[in-house]
Protein backbone atom coordinates (compact mmCIF):
# COMPACT_ATOMS: atom_id res chain seq x y z
CA UNK A 1 0.00 0.00 0.00
CA UNK A 2 1.67 3.07 -1.27
CA UNK A 3 1.53 6.45 0.42
CA UNK A 4 -0.15 7.83 -2.65
CA UNK A 5 -3.34 5.83 -2.34
CA UNK A 6 -3.27 6.98 1.57
CA UNK A 7 -3.64 10.42 0.60
CA UNK A 8 -6.09 9.67 -1.98
CA UNK A 9 -8.38 7.82 0.77
CA UNK A 10 -7.96 10.54 3.26
CA UNK A 11 -8.78 13.37 0.47
CA UNK A 12 -12.02 10.81 -0.19
CA UNK A 13 -13.14 10.60 3.14
CA UNK A 14 -12.64 14.12 3.97
CA UNK A 15 -14.85 14.86 0.78
CA UNK A 16 -17.60 12.47 2.35
CA UNK A 17 -17.15 13.81 5.82
CA UNK A 18 -17.70 17.35 4.33
CA UNK A 19 -20.47 16.14 2.08
CA UNK A 20 -24.33 16.78 2.61
CA UNK A 21 -27.07 15.50 0.90
CA UNK A 22 -27.43 15.96 -3.07
CA UNK A 23 -30.00 15.43 -5.17
CA UNK A 24 -30.41 12.33 -7.02
CA UNK A 25 -29.88 14.12 -10.32
CA UNK A 26 -25.89 15.35 -10.17
CA UNK A 27 -24.46 11.80 -8.62
CA UNK A 28 -22.42 11.71 -11.30
CA UNK A 29 -18.67 13.56 -10.67
CA UNK A 30 -19.54 15.87 -13.93
CA UNK A 31 -23.00 16.42 -13.23
CA UNK A 32 -21.50 17.33 -9.22
CA UNK A 33 -18.57 19.22 -10.43
CA UNK A 34 -21.58 21.55 -12.65
CA UNK A 35 -23.98 21.70 -10.04
CA UNK A 36 -21.22 23.27 -7.60
CA UNK A 37 -19.83 25.78 -10.42
CA UNK A 38 -23.57 26.93 -10.94
CA UNK A 39 -23.84 27.61 -7.02
CA UNK A 40 -20.47 29.26 -6.51
CA UNK A 41 -21.43 31.47 -10.00
CA UNK A 42 -24.43 32.17 -7.54
CA UNK A 43 -22.48 33.19 -4.52
CA UNK A 44 -24.02 29.99 -2.79
CA UNK A 45 -21.39 28.83 -0.75
CA UNK A 46 -23.26 26.22 1.40
CA UNK A 47 -24.66 24.55 -1.91
CA UNK A 48 -21.00 24.37 -3.80
CA UNK A 49 -19.71 22.84 -0.47
CA UNK A 50 -22.22 20.03 -0.87
CA UNK A 51 -21.49 19.60 -4.63
CA UNK A 52 -17.98 20.02 -5.05
CA UNK A 53 -17.08 17.84 -2.04
CA UNK A 54 -19.49 14.87 -3.25
CA UNK A 55 -17.43 15.45 -6.76
CA UNK A 56 -14.26 15.65 -5.37
CA UNK A 57 -15.18 11.83 -3.69
CA UNK A 58 -15.32 10.33 -7.50
CA UNK A 59 -12.56 12.52 -8.78
CA UNK A 60 -10.22 12.36 -5.48
CA UNK A 61 -6.82 14.47 -7.24
CA UNK A 62 -8.87 16.83 -8.94
CA UNK A 63 -6.65 20.60 -8.21
CA UNK A 64 -9.96 22.56 -9.28
CA UNK A 65 -12.14 20.62 -7.52
CA UNK A 66 -10.18 21.13 -4.35
CA UNK A 67 -9.53 24.39 -4.88
CA UNK A 68 -13.30 24.93 -5.06
CA UNK A 69 -14.45 23.17 -1.97
CA UNK A 70 -11.71 24.72 -0.31
CA UNK A 71 -12.99 28.33 -1.39
CA UNK A 72 -16.78 27.48 -1.22
CA UNK A 73 -15.67 26.21 2.92
CA UNK A 74 -13.72 29.99 3.38
CA UNK A 75 -16.27 31.80 2.32
CA UNK A 76 -18.66 30.14 4.51
CA UNK A 77 -15.94 30.90 7.42
CA UNK A 78 -15.41 27.47 8.11
CA UNK A 79 -11.61 27.41 7.82
CA UNK A 80 -11.40 24.23 9.99
CA UNK A 81 -13.40 22.19 7.31
CA UNK A 82 -11.00 24.00 4.53
CA UNK A 83 -7.85 22.54 6.25
CA UNK A 84 -7.57 19.25 5.84
CA UNK A 85 -7.98 19.76 1.78
CA UNK A 86 -5.83 22.73 1.87
CA UNK A 87 -3.41 20.91 3.98
CA UNK A 88 -3.53 17.59 1.62
CA UNK A 89 -3.51 20.12 -1.80
CA UNK A 90 0.23 22.18 -0.02
CA UNK A 91 1.55 18.23 0.44
CA UNK A 92 0.71 17.69 -3.37
CA UNK A 93 2.75 20.61 -4.12
CA UNK A 94 -0.27 22.46 -5.22
CA UNK A 95 -0.25 26.15 -5.71
CA UNK A 96 -3.38 27.75 -4.65
CA UNK A 97 -3.90 31.27 -2.97
CA UNK A 98 -6.98 30.23 -1.18
CA UNK A 99 -5.08 27.16 0.13
CA UNK A 100 -2.39 28.64 1.30
CA UNK A 101 -4.61 31.29 3.00
CA UNK A 102 -6.49 28.64 4.98
CA UNK A 103 -2.76 27.07 6.14
CA UNK A 104 -1.38 30.06 7.33
CA UNK A 105 -4.64 31.25 9.36
CA UNK A 106 -4.39 27.23 11.04
CA UNK A 107 -1.03 28.46 12.10
CA UNK A 108 -1.61 31.56 13.01
CA UNK A 109 -4.48 30.64 15.40
CA UNK A 110 -2.64 27.68 16.81
CA UNK A 111 0.70 30.11 17.97
CA UNK A 112 3.10 28.77 15.08
CA UNK A 113 4.83 31.64 14.58
CA UNK A 114 8.07 29.72 13.82
CA UNK A 115 6.73 27.32 11.05
CA UNK A 116 5.09 30.53 9.38
CA UNK A 117 8.39 32.15 9.60
CA UNK A 118 10.29 28.91 7.69
CA UNK A 119 7.37 28.53 4.70
CA UNK A 120 8.74 29.62 1.54
CA UNK A 121 6.71 32.42 -0.16
CA UNK A 122 7.56 31.61 -3.34
CA UNK A 123 5.44 28.36 -3.48
CA UNK A 124 3.40 28.57 -0.56
CA UNK A 125 2.63 32.42 -0.43
CA UNK A 126 -0.93 34.00 -0.34
CA UNK A 127 0.35 37.21 -1.78
CA UNK A 128 3.14 40.02 -1.60
CA UNK A 129 1.08 42.32 0.93
CA UNK A 130 -0.69 39.53 3.18
CA UNK A 131 2.71 37.54 3.09
CA UNK A 132 5.41 40.72 3.69
CA UNK A 133 2.98 42.08 6.87
CA UNK A 134 1.94 38.52 7.93
CA UNK A 135 5.66 37.94 8.54
CA UNK A 136 6.36 41.35 9.97
CA UNK A 137 3.66 39.88 12.95
CA UNK A 138 5.30 36.67 12.62
CA UNK A 139 8.73 37.73 13.90
CA UNK A 140 6.89 40.48 17.05
CA UNK A 141 5.44 36.10 17.31
CA UNK A 142 8.50 34.67 17.92
CA UNK A 143 10.32 37.63 20.20
CA UNK A 144 11.93 39.73 17.78
CA UNK A 145 10.44 43.31 18.10
CA UNK A 146 13.43 44.33 15.88
CA UNK A 147 12.89 42.21 12.72
CA UNK A 148 9.80 42.87 12.74
CA UNK A 149 9.80 46.40 12.40
CA UNK A 150 12.44 45.97 9.60
CA UNK A 151 10.16 43.77 8.10
CA UNK A 152 7.36 46.43 8.00
CA UNK A 153 9.72 49.10 6.19
CA UNK A 154 10.72 46.41 4.25
CA UNK A 155 7.38 45.96 2.90
CA UNK A 156 7.11 50.21 2.84
CA UNK A 157 9.52 50.08 0.31
CA UNK A 158 7.49 48.37 -2.21
CA UNK A 159 4.90 49.85 -5.09
CA UNK A 160 1.51 50.59 -3.26
CA UNK A 161 1.91 49.36 0.40
CA UNK A 162 3.77 52.18 2.20
CA UNK A 163 0.51 53.24 4.02
CA UNK A 164 -0.56 49.31 4.89
CA UNK A 165 2.87 48.44 5.92
CA UNK A 166 3.22 51.72 8.37
CA UNK A 167 0.07 51.22 9.85
CA UNK A 168 1.02 48.22 10.83
CA UNK A 169 4.01 49.21 12.35
CA UNK A 170 2.59 51.55 14.08
CA UNK A 171 -0.10 48.86 15.28
CA UNK A 172 3.15 46.60 16.04
CA UNK A 173 4.59 49.55 18.24
CA UNK A 174 1.54 50.25 20.48
CA UNK A 175 1.56 46.54 21.05
CA UNK A 176 4.46 46.58 23.15
CA UNK A 177 4.11 50.13 24.77
CA UNK A 178 6.06 52.75 22.26
CA UNK A 179 3.06 55.06 21.56
CA UNK A 180 5.23 57.52 20.98
CA UNK A 181 6.80 55.68 18.02
CA UNK A 182 3.04 54.63 17.20
CA UNK A 183 2.23 58.36 16.97
CA UNK A 184 5.19 59.60 14.92
CA UNK A 185 4.14 57.29 12.31
CA UNK A 186 0.82 58.67 12.08
CA UNK A 187 1.77 62.50 12.49
CA UNK A 188 4.16 61.82 9.30
CA UNK A 189 2.74 63.53 6.29
CA UNK A 190 4.56 61.29 4.06
CA UNK A 191 3.02 58.18 5.53
CA UNK A 192 0.16 57.78 3.79
CA UNK A 193 -2.26 57.73 6.75
CA UNK A 194 -3.86 61.06 6.45
CA UNK A 195 -6.75 60.04 5.44
CA UNK A 196 -7.75 57.28 8.26
CA UNK A 197 -9.90 54.55 7.85
CA UNK A 198 -12.83 54.94 11.51
CA UNK A 199 -10.68 51.86 12.23
CA UNK A 200 -7.32 53.48 12.20
CA UNK A 201 -8.83 56.72 13.60
CA UNK A 202 -10.19 55.06 16.81
CA UNK A 203 -6.73 53.02 17.08
CA UNK A 204 -4.85 56.67 16.60
CA UNK A 205 -7.60 57.99 19.38
CA UNK A 206 -6.41 55.49 22.08
CA UNK A 207 -2.79 56.06 20.95
CA UNK A 208 -2.69 59.73 22.29
CA UNK A 209 -5.03 59.24 25.05
CA UNK A 210 -2.00 56.89 25.90
CA UNK A 211 0.42 59.92 25.44
CA UNK A 212 -1.96 61.52 27.89
CA UNK A 213 -3.22 63.84 24.96
CA UNK A 214 -6.88 63.50 24.85
CA UNK A 215 -7.37 66.73 23.28
CA UNK A 216 -5.53 66.22 20.63
CA UNK A 217 -7.49 62.72 20.47
CA UNK A 218 -10.71 64.75 20.33
CA UNK A 219 -9.60 67.32 17.48
CA UNK A 220 -8.41 64.18 15.13
CA UNK A 221 -11.33 62.92 15.16
CA UNK A 222 -13.61 65.52 14.71
CA UNK A 223 -10.83 66.35 11.78
CA UNK A 224 -11.58 62.98 10.75
CA UNK A 225 -15.64 62.90 10.92
CA UNK A 226 -16.28 66.33 11.03
CA UNK A 227 -18.96 67.45 13.94
CA UNK A 228 -21.50 64.44 13.99
CA UNK A 229 -19.95 61.06 15.48
CA UNK A 230 -21.55 58.25 14.87
CA UNK A 231 -22.23 55.93 18.28
CA UNK A 232 -18.98 54.05 18.29
CA UNK A 233 -16.80 57.42 17.76
CA UNK A 234 -19.18 59.25 19.83
CA UNK A 235 -18.31 56.76 23.08
CA UNK A 236 -15.08 57.32 22.32
CA UNK A 237 -14.98 60.72 22.09
CA UNK A 238 -17.54 61.37 25.24
CA UNK A 239 -14.42 59.04 27.08
CA UNK A 240 -11.63 61.30 25.84
CA UNK A 241 -13.84 64.21 26.97
CA UNK A 242 -14.01 62.97 30.96
CA UNK A 243 -10.30 63.33 30.86
CA UNK A 244 -10.42 59.35 31.05
CA UNK A 245 -6.68 57.61 29.60
CA UNK A 246 -8.39 55.44 26.89
CA UNK A 247 -6.50 51.67 27.00
CA UNK A 248 -4.84 50.73 23.62
CA UNK A 249 -7.06 48.00 22.61
CA UNK A 250 -6.90 47.69 19.23
CA UNK A 251 -4.93 45.23 18.66
CA UNK A 252 -4.04 43.30 22.21
CA UNK A 253 -1.92 40.43 20.56
CA UNK A 254 0.11 39.27 17.78
CA UNK A 255 -3.25 36.98 16.47
CA UNK A 256 -5.20 40.30 16.75
CA UNK A 257 -2.67 42.04 14.48
CA UNK A 258 -3.31 39.37 12.23
CA UNK A 259 -6.42 39.35 11.93
CA UNK A 260 -6.55 43.18 11.14
CA UNK A 261 -3.87 42.05 8.31
CA UNK A 262 -6.59 40.14 6.47
CA UNK A 263 -9.67 43.14 7.58
CA UNK A 264 -7.30 45.90 6.62
CA UNK A 265 -6.95 44.04 2.94
CA UNK A 266 -10.32 42.95 3.07
CA UNK A 267 -11.86 46.71 3.71
CA UNK A 268 -9.32 48.18 0.61
CA UNK A 269 -10.55 45.15 -1.58
CA UNK A 270 -14.37 46.13 -0.94
CA UNK A 271 -15.58 47.59 -3.71
CA UNK A 272 -12.26 46.99 -5.84
CA UNK A 273 -12.59 43.37 -6.51
CA UNK A 274 -15.12 40.86 -6.62
CA UNK A 275 -17.30 40.37 -3.87
CA UNK A 276 -16.49 37.07 -3.08
CA UNK A 277 -12.36 37.42 -3.29
CA UNK A 278 -12.96 40.38 -0.61
CA UNK A 279 -15.27 38.22 1.91
CA UNK A 280 -12.26 35.66 2.05
CA UNK A 281 -9.95 37.81 3.79
CA UNK A 282 -12.79 38.90 5.94
CA UNK A 283 -14.40 35.65 6.98
CA UNK A 284 -10.69 34.96 7.88
CA UNK A 285 -9.92 37.82 10.10
CA UNK A 286 -12.83 36.40 12.05
CA UNK A 287 -11.74 33.28 12.47
CA UNK A 288 -8.44 34.96 13.59
CA UNK A 289 -10.60 37.15 15.79
CA UNK A 290 -14.23 36.06 16.03
CA UNK A 291 -15.53 38.84 17.96
CA UNK A 292 -13.93 41.72 15.86
CA UNK A 293 -16.73 44.03 15.49
CA UNK A 294 -15.32 45.59 11.59
CA UNK A 295 -14.47 42.27 10.19
CA UNK A 296 -17.91 41.41 11.12
CA UNK A 297 -19.60 44.17 9.71
CA UNK A 298 -17.59 43.92 6.30
CA UNK A 299 -18.94 39.93 6.69
CA UNK A 300 -22.05 40.98 6.33
CA UNK A 301 -22.11 43.78 3.87
CA UNK A 302 -20.34 41.44 1.72
CA UNK A 303 -22.47 38.83 1.80
CA UNK A 304 -25.42 41.28 1.03
CA UNK A 305 -24.05 42.51 -1.65
CA UNK A 306 -23.39 38.49 -2.87
CA UNK A 307 -27.19 37.95 -2.45
CA UNK A 308 -26.67 35.97 0.57
CA UNK A 309 -29.56 37.74 2.66
CA UNK A 310 -30.11 35.00 5.01
CA UNK A 311 -26.08 34.83 5.78
CA UNK A 312 -25.71 38.56 6.11
CA UNK A 313 -28.51 38.31 8.29
CA UNK A 314 -27.20 36.14 10.18
CA UNK A 315 -23.93 37.47 10.37
CA UNK A 316 -25.01 41.05 11.43
CA UNK A 317 -27.31 39.45 14.62
CA UNK A 318 -23.45 38.15 15.90
CA UNK A 319 -22.90 42.31 16.64
CA UNK A 320 -23.86 42.18 20.39
CA UNK A 321 -26.50 44.79 21.22
CA UNK A 322 -23.59 46.39 23.89
CA UNK A 323 -21.31 47.12 21.09
CA UNK A 324 -21.31 50.93 20.13
CA UNK A 325 -21.62 50.20 16.70
CA UNK A 326 -24.95 47.41 17.66
CA UNK A 327 -26.97 50.69 15.15
CA UNK A 328 -24.85 49.78 12.12
CA UNK A 329 -25.13 46.49 12.29
CA UNK A 330 -28.99 46.33 12.47
CA UNK A 331 -28.83 48.99 10.07
CA UNK A 332 -27.31 46.74 7.76
CA UNK A 333 -29.64 43.90 9.09
CA UNK A 334 -32.92 45.79 8.26
CA UNK A 335 -31.56 45.95 4.41
CA UNK A 336 -30.50 42.51 3.83
CA UNK A 337 -33.94 42.19 4.66
CA UNK A 338 -35.58 44.57 2.39
CA UNK A 339 -33.16 43.10 0.00
CA UNK A 340 -34.33 39.06 0.62
CA UNK A 341 -38.17 40.79 0.80
CA UNK A 342 -39.13 40.81 3.77
CA UNK A 343 -39.86 44.87 3.99
CA UNK A 344 -42.10 44.58 7.35
CA UNK A 345 -39.22 42.60 9.13
CA UNK A 346 -36.77 45.23 8.31
CA UNK A 347 -39.36 48.00 8.83
CA UNK A 348 -39.82 46.25 12.79
CA UNK A 349 -35.82 46.42 13.23
CA UNK A 350 -35.72 49.77 12.19
CA UNK A 351 -38.39 51.01 14.37
CA UNK A 352 -37.27 49.74 17.02
CA UNK A 353 -33.77 50.76 16.90
CA UNK A 354 -35.25 54.25 15.95
CA UNK A 355 -36.64 53.86 19.56
CA UNK A 356 -33.28 52.93 20.90
CA UNK A 357 -31.42 55.48 19.17
CA UNK A 358 -33.46 58.32 18.78
CA UNK A 359 -31.24 61.44 17.48
CA UNK A 360 -29.40 59.15 14.96
CA UNK A 361 -30.33 60.87 11.75
CA UNK A 362 -29.66 58.22 9.73
CA UNK A 363 -31.69 55.43 11.28
CA UNK A 364 -35.08 57.65 10.86
CA UNK A 365 -33.66 58.53 7.24
CA UNK A 366 -33.24 54.54 6.53
CA UNK A 367 -36.94 53.84 7.93
CA UNK A 368 -38.18 57.15 6.03
CA UNK A 369 -37.08 55.41 3.05
CA UNK A 370 -38.26 52.12 3.36
CA UNK A 371 -41.75 53.22 4.79
CA UNK A 372 -41.44 55.73 1.29
CA UNK A 373 -41.39 52.24 -0.76
CA UNK A 374 -43.83 50.17 0.79
CA UNK A 375 -46.00 53.52 0.24
CA UNK A 376 -46.69 54.66 3.68
CA UNK A 377 -46.34 58.12 3.15
CA UNK A 378 -47.69 59.05 6.06
CA UNK A 379 -45.39 57.16 8.80
CA UNK A 380 -42.30 58.19 5.89
CA UNK A 381 -42.98 62.02 6.90
CA UNK A 382 -42.58 61.58 10.34
CA UNK A 383 -39.39 59.12 9.97
CA UNK A 384 -37.96 62.12 7.89
CA UNK A 385 -39.26 65.19 9.87
CA UNK A 386 -37.20 63.41 12.79
CA UNK A 387 -34.10 63.05 10.58
CA UNK A 388 -34.12 66.40 9.47
CA UNK A 389 -34.76 67.39 12.97
CA UNK A 390 -31.09 65.66 13.82
CA UNK A 391 -28.99 66.47 11.02
CA UNK A 392 -27.12 69.71 10.86
CA UNK A 393 -28.47 72.39 8.65
CA UNK A 394 -25.51 72.25 6.32
CA UNK A 395 -25.40 68.04 6.24
CA UNK A 396 -24.31 67.46 2.59
CA UNK A 397 -27.45 65.28 2.33
CA UNK A 398 -30.14 67.05 4.33
CA UNK A 399 -30.93 67.33 0.28
CA UNK A 400 -31.84 64.20 -0.12
CA UNK A 401 -34.12 64.21 3.21
CA UNK A 402 -36.06 67.38 2.01
CA UNK A 403 -36.61 65.93 -1.61
CA UNK A 404 -38.16 62.29 -0.13
CA UNK A 405 -40.36 63.90 2.40
CA UNK A 406 -41.37 66.09 -0.56
CA UNK A 407 -42.22 63.20 -2.48
CA UNK A 408 -43.99 62.06 0.17
CA UNK A 409 -46.29 65.18 0.49
CA UNK A 410 -46.63 64.48 -2.84
CA UNK A 411 -47.87 61.14 -2.87
CA UNK A 412 -49.93 62.06 0.22
CA UNK A 413 -51.67 65.08 -2.24
CA UNK A 414 -50.23 67.62 -0.12
CA UNK A 415 -48.75 69.80 -3.01
CA UNK A 416 -47.91 73.22 -1.55
CA UNK A 417 -45.53 70.95 1.64
CA UNK A 418 -44.25 69.52 -1.08
CA UNK A 419 -43.12 71.70 -3.47
CA UNK A 420 -42.12 73.85 -0.46
CA UNK A 421 -39.57 70.72 0.58
CA UNK A 422 -38.57 70.42 -3.35
CA UNK A 423 -37.53 74.00 -3.73
CA UNK A 424 -35.99 74.01 -0.45
CA UNK A 425 -33.76 70.90 -1.74
CA UNK A 426 -33.14 72.99 -4.52
CA UNK A 427 -31.37 75.64 -2.32
CA UNK A 428 -29.16 73.26 -0.97
CA UNK A 429 -28.25 71.55 -4.16
CA UNK A 430 -29.26 73.86 -7.18
CA UNK A 431 -28.34 71.52 -9.82
CA UNK A 432 -29.16 67.86 -8.77
CA UNK A 433 -30.93 66.63 -11.50
CA UNK A 434 -33.37 64.14 -9.37
CA UNK A 435 -35.32 66.84 -7.98
CA UNK A 436 -35.42 69.46 -11.16
CA UNK A 437 -36.66 66.62 -12.63
CA UNK A 438 -39.62 65.67 -10.34
CA UNK A 439 -40.14 69.20 -9.57
CA UNK A 440 -40.47 69.79 -13.25
CA UNK A 441 -42.58 66.91 -13.73
CA UNK A 442 -45.17 67.27 -11.15
CA UNK A 443 -45.43 71.25 -12.20
CA UNK A 444 -46.33 69.83 -15.65
CA UNK A 445 -48.94 67.16 -14.28
CA UNK A 446 -50.20 70.54 -12.62
CA UNK A 447 -50.51 72.85 -15.59
CA UNK A 448 -48.45 75.33 -13.46
CA UNK A 449 -45.19 77.03 -14.29
CA UNK A 450 -44.63 75.27 -17.44
CA UNK A 451 -41.79 77.54 -18.59
CA UNK A 452 -40.23 77.46 -15.11
CA UNK A 453 -40.93 73.45 -15.93
CA UNK A 454 -39.34 73.34 -18.99
CA UNK A 455 -36.03 75.24 -17.93
CA UNK A 456 -35.74 72.65 -14.66
CA UNK A 457 -36.00 69.70 -16.95
CA UNK A 458 -34.41 70.71 -19.75
CA UNK A 459 -31.44 71.34 -16.50
CA UNK A 460 -31.66 67.79 -15.27
CA UNK A 461 -31.57 65.98 -18.86
CA UNK A 462 -28.37 67.98 -19.73
CA UNK A 463 -27.29 66.20 -16.28
CA UNK A 464 -28.38 62.85 -16.86
CA UNK A 465 -28.86 62.44 -20.72
CA UNK A 466 -28.79 58.44 -20.53
CA UNK A 467 -32.33 58.85 -17.88
CA UNK A 468 -35.45 57.32 -19.11
CA UNK A 469 -37.21 58.53 -16.59
CA UNK A 470 -35.95 62.21 -17.18
CA UNK A 471 -35.78 62.23 -20.79
CA UNK A 472 -39.44 61.06 -20.65
CA UNK A 473 -40.11 64.35 -18.78
CA UNK A 474 -38.59 66.44 -21.33
CA UNK A 475 -41.05 64.92 -23.68
CA UNK A 476 -43.94 65.10 -21.71
CA UNK A 477 -43.35 68.97 -20.69
CA UNK A 478 -43.37 69.74 -24.35
CA UNK A 479 -46.05 67.63 -25.11
CA UNK A 480 -48.28 69.80 -22.40
CA UNK A 481 -46.97 73.12 -24.36
CA UNK A 482 -48.46 72.05 -27.50
CA UNK A 483 -45.08 71.21 -28.99
CA UNK A 484 -45.69 67.97 -30.23
CA UNK A 485 -42.96 67.46 -33.00
CA UNK A 486 -40.18 68.15 -30.76
CA UNK A 487 -42.09 66.19 -27.93
CA UNK A 488 -41.72 63.04 -30.29
CA UNK A 489 -37.98 62.68 -30.38
CA UNK A 490 -37.23 63.30 -26.61
CA UNK A 491 -40.31 60.42 -26.34
CA UNK A 492 -38.81 58.15 -28.55
CA UNK A 493 -35.42 58.35 -26.85
CA UNK A 494 -37.19 57.86 -23.91
CA UNK A 495 -38.42 54.39 -24.93
CA UNK A 496 -35.02 53.36 -26.12
CA UNK A 497 -33.35 53.70 -22.20
CA UNK A 498 -36.77 52.34 -20.96
CA UNK A 499 -38.47 49.96 -23.08
CA UNK A 500 -40.78 47.92 -20.93
CA UNK A 501 -41.80 50.59 -18.71
CA UNK A 502 -45.42 51.53 -19.05
CA UNK A 503 -46.11 55.20 -18.23
CA UNK A 504 -42.81 55.84 -20.83
CA UNK A 505 -44.91 54.04 -23.85
CA UNK A 506 -48.11 55.09 -22.76
CA UNK A 507 -46.52 58.60 -22.92
CA UNK A 508 -45.21 58.14 -26.47
CA UNK A 509 -48.52 56.81 -27.68
CA UNK A 510 -50.19 60.53 -26.39
CA UNK A 511 -47.75 62.04 -28.72
CA UNK A 512 -48.02 60.05 -31.34
CA UNK A 513 -51.42 60.30 -31.89
CA UNK A 514 -51.03 64.11 -31.24
CA UNK A 515 -48.92 64.59 -34.50
CA UNK A 516 -51.42 62.45 -35.85
CA UNK A 517 -49.35 58.91 -36.06
CA UNK A 518 -52.46 56.83 -34.97
CA UNK A 519 -51.24 53.76 -35.70
CA UNK A 520 -48.31 54.05 -33.57
CA UNK A 521 -49.64 55.39 -31.08
CA UNK A 522 -52.32 52.20 -30.56
CA UNK A 523 -49.42 50.17 -30.72
CA UNK A 524 -47.61 52.16 -27.67
CA UNK A 525 -50.91 51.79 -25.81
CA UNK A 526 -50.68 48.34 -25.69
CA UNK A 527 -46.90 47.62 -25.33
CA UNK A 528 -47.88 50.12 -22.04
CA UNK A 529 -51.02 47.90 -21.57
CA UNK A 530 -48.26 44.80 -21.36
CA UNK A 531 -46.18 46.27 -18.96
CA UNK A 532 -48.13 47.44 -16.24
CA UNK A 533 -48.01 45.51 -13.05
CA UNK A 534 -51.80 44.71 -11.64
CA UNK A 535 -49.97 44.66 -8.25
CA UNK A 536 -48.38 48.18 -8.51
CA UNK A 537 -51.52 50.46 -7.04
CA UNK A 538 -48.96 53.44 -7.56
CA UNK A 539 -48.21 52.98 -10.84
CA UNK A 540 -49.01 56.22 -13.06
CA UNK A 541 -50.02 54.37 -16.47
CA UNK A 542 -53.86 53.50 -15.49
CA UNK A 543 -54.88 50.69 -17.69
CA UNK A 544 -58.40 51.47 -17.68
CA UNK A 545 -57.80 54.98 -19.01
CA UNK A 546 -55.53 53.26 -21.42
CA UNK A 547 -58.00 50.61 -23.35
CA UNK A 548 -60.51 54.00 -23.51
CA UNK A 549 -57.60 55.42 -25.83
CA UNK A 550 -57.43 52.23 -27.82
CA UNK A 551 -61.33 52.11 -28.05
CA UNK A 552 -62.17 55.64 -28.74
CA UNK A 553 -58.98 57.64 -29.29
CA UNK A 554 -57.01 60.18 -27.18
CA UNK A 555 -59.10 63.16 -28.34
CA UNK A 556 -62.64 61.88 -26.95
CA UNK A 557 -61.21 60.43 -24.00
CA UNK A 558 -59.64 64.47 -23.04
CA UNK A 559 -63.02 65.32 -23.82
CA UNK A 560 -65.00 62.98 -21.28
CA UNK A 561 -62.11 63.81 -18.75
CA UNK A 562 -63.16 68.04 -19.43
CA UNK A 563 -59.78 68.01 -20.44
CA UNK A 564 -58.43 71.11 -23.05
CA UNK A 565 -58.05 69.62 -26.21
CA UNK A 566 -54.57 68.47 -28.75
CA UNK A 567 -54.14 71.93 -29.87
CA UNK A 568 -50.17 72.60 -31.47
CA UNK A 569 -48.99 75.60 -29.96
CA UNK A 570 -48.51 78.87 -31.98
CA UNK A 571 -45.53 80.08 -33.91
CA UNK A 572 -45.27 82.80 -31.19
CA UNK A 573 -45.95 80.41 -28.19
Amino acid sequence: MNGSFLRNAAVAAVALALSGPVPVQAETSAGSYLAGRQALIDSDFDVAAEYYSRALGRDRNNPKLMESLVLSQLALGRIDRALPVAEYMEGLGLRSQVAHMVVVADLIANGRFKELLARDVETLGVGPLVDGLVTGWAHMGAGSVAQALDQFDTVAQQEGLRSFALYHKALALASVGDFEGAEAIFADETSGLSVMSRGAAIARAQILSQLERNADAQKMLTDTFGSRFDPGVQAVADRLATGEQLPFDHVTSVRDGMAEVFYSIGQALNGEAADDYALIYARTATHLRPGHIDSLLLCAQLLDALGQYDLAVATYKQIPQTSPDHHAAEMGRAEALRRAAKPDAAIEVLEQLAKDQPTLAPVHSALGDLLRQQEHYAAAVRAYDKALEYSDQDAPARWFLLYARGISHERLKQWEKAEADFRSALKINPDQPQVLNYLGYSLVERQTNLDEALGMIERAVAARPDSGYIVDSLGWVLYRLGRYDEAVAHMETAVELMPVDPVVNDHLGDVYWAVGRNREAEFQWKRALSFIDPEDSDSEADPDRIRRKLAVGLDKVLAEEGASPLKVVNDDG
